[in-house]
């Protein structure tokens, strides 16, 4: 079987690996898979087939998700991967290459529609009637670049919107993923299966969806990198929805490179999503130039000190990375007080009910026509029916309070979403990045991974900045930085409206000195 030559591989950069400190408790040094900037040029130039590649990528599933560690995070393969491989070769060696993830696999979360012969469920029983009608517009970008969809990955189900109580990383359909660290541990959420396939480089290309945190959180969780792109970037066509103001599908890789390059083949304007009408023209094709020329020298990043989480293996890994960022050349301002990130909370929460409620109908009708369930109110009796096979470990109270809240009217929504917008825009990010002049802002993503609690729930541990920087829509780019007590932990670069190619540029300046990602031990005990 054909391998990426070392050229091939060494063209995604090198530098020292994670170091082990007391602060982390030690790191895995066993060498990843390349990456999709790698393998693409090894595609290129005829020294690995897309066949290959994706037995190698199943080769991995069935090792680390199936076996070994038994990560769970594929919900469903795609029967026809092969085929796809296959056609794809074919037309490369007729001078054919279609795009510029031509061969390469992504897994796409399984609330994104694909029109093919794989589900999309959201995680639920209530939708494994049948595929969805067609693709989401993301899916049909992606395959137009030459992607092989490669499966669908596990998530909390409905994106976490069904209980105040869930456990992170569970669904009806697809059981609980594991966090490829520590199986114990939780993978956060939503996108719990994108996060920690990426981690575990199950896949090259992974695809995750957030509201708040869905995409980062379970990225800094599992020692992967997430990118929320801002609002308008990624159509939401063909997605679940949650918000039509919060929702947003982004890219979880084991690289900043990885994820722009799969960013750049998602992004693009589209009829069906007035908030793609918002990118500026030709954004797509400024998400990768400035990786080239990348640098932190002259960079003015704002720390967030009071997002720092009170755990001290986390403080202590944060302020050693920060040293690493004035080495570089950044100019570290610091930020005592960040916006109020829970202060958010209860005015946010009538605006993901209120919209979940509109939109949800609406994709059913679409996208899943001959589902037993046809809106929220039939969504809940279906899962009261069901009780024991969808609701063994926590209920759905949200949505019976989106349900009964059903007669909120414009005023009060409006009222909940003007505040949302004055508390994460006028009055918290936006004077920090005007006042300092900021190129973004810097906290840790967030305290390490919990131990899986199916009474309790998650136990989260409060900070980080991505609810402020979800609820004004704006973009947050995870960073693995290192271990804290033998569990990874994000470094979150947030920035304003559509400065996504800034926020890529200085992610992948800062992997530079950081150091190439290791595998998860759970993971490197199972080469």
């Amino acid at each position: 079987m054909a391998q990426p030559t070392r050229r091939a591989i060494l063209a995604l950069g090198a530098g020292p690996v994670f170091a082990a400190t007391a602060a982390d408790g030690g790191a895995s040094a066993s060498p990843a898979p390349p990456g999709a900037v790698a393998l693409r040029a090894a595609l290129q130039a005829g020294e690995l087939s897309a066949e290959a590649l994706v037995q190698q990528c199943l080769a991995r599933i069935e090792r680390h998700d199936r076996a070994g560690p038994r990560l769970n995070a594929v919900i469903e393969l795609n029967p026809d991967a092969l085929d796809t491989a296959r056609a794809l070769d074919a037309r490369r060696a007729h001078g054919d290459a279609i795009g510029p993830l031509h061969g390469l696999p992504v897994l796409l979360k399984d609330n994104i529609a694909s029109g093919d012969r794989m589900f999309t469920s959201a995680g639920s029983l209530a939708l494994t009637h049948g595929p969805a009608t067609r693709d989401a517009h993301l899916v049909a970008r992606l395959r137009a670049a030459g992607a092989v969809v490669l499966g669908k990955t596990n998530l909390s189900e409905w994106a976490n919107i069904r209980s105040t109580r869930s456990s992170s990383g569970w669904s009806s359909r697809g059981g609980f993923t594991r966090n490829p660290h520590d199986t114990a541990r939780n993978t956060s959420g939503s996108s719990s299966g994108a996060g920690a396939a990426a981690a575990a480089a199950l896949a090259p290309l992974n695809v995750g969806t957030e509201t708040d945190g869905s995409i980062t959180s379970p990225a800094h969780c599992c020692g992967a990198v997430g990118f929320k792109p801002t609002v308008g970037v990624v159509s939401r066509d063909g997605v679940i929805p949650i918000s039509t103001s919060q929702d947003t599908a982004g890219p979880m890789t084991r690289s900043v490179a990885d994820a722009a390059l799969l960013l750049a083949a998602m992004a693009g304007a589209d009829a069906r999503d007035s908030a793609t009408a918002r990118a500026p023209a030709g954004f797509a094709a400024t998400l990768l130039p400035g990786l080239a020329t990348a640098s932190l020298r002259g960079a003015r990043l704002g720390v967030v000190r009071d997002a720092v989480p009170a755990q001290p293996s986390v403080a202590t890994l944060f302020d050693r990375e920060l040293q690493r960022l004035r080495e570089a050349g950044a100019t570290l301002v610091e930020i005592p007080k960040g916006p109020n990130g829970a202060a958010l909370w209860d005015h946010e929460l009538v605006v993901l009910l209120h919209e979940m409620r509109g939109a949800l109908p609406r994709w059913l009708r679409e996208f899943a026509p001959t589902a037993p369930v046809k809106d929220l109110a039939s969504l809940i009796a279906w899962n009261s029916e069901h009780a024991a096979q969808v609701m063994p470990f926590f209920d759905q109270e949200l949505f019976e309070q989106a349900e009964k809240d059903a007669q909120v009217n414009a005023r009060r929504y409006a009222r909940a979403r003007a505040a949302c917008l004055r508390l994460a825009r006028r009055e918290g990010l936006d004077p920090l990045f005007t006042r300092h002049r900021l190129d973004a802002l810097l906290a840790p993503t967030g305290s390490t991974a919990w131990l899986t609690d199916t009474v309790l729930g998650d136990h989260y541990v409060a900070g980080g900045i991505g609810t402020p920087l979800a609820v004004a829509g704006y973009p947050h780019l995870t960073v693995p930085m290192g271990l804290a007590s033998g569990l990874p932990v994000g470094l979150s670069f947030g920035g304003p409206a559509f400065s996504d190619a800034r926020l890529l540029a200085l992610g992948h300046a800062y992997e530079q000195v950081r150091g190439p990602l290791p595998l998860p031990v759970r993971v490197a005990m199972h080469p």
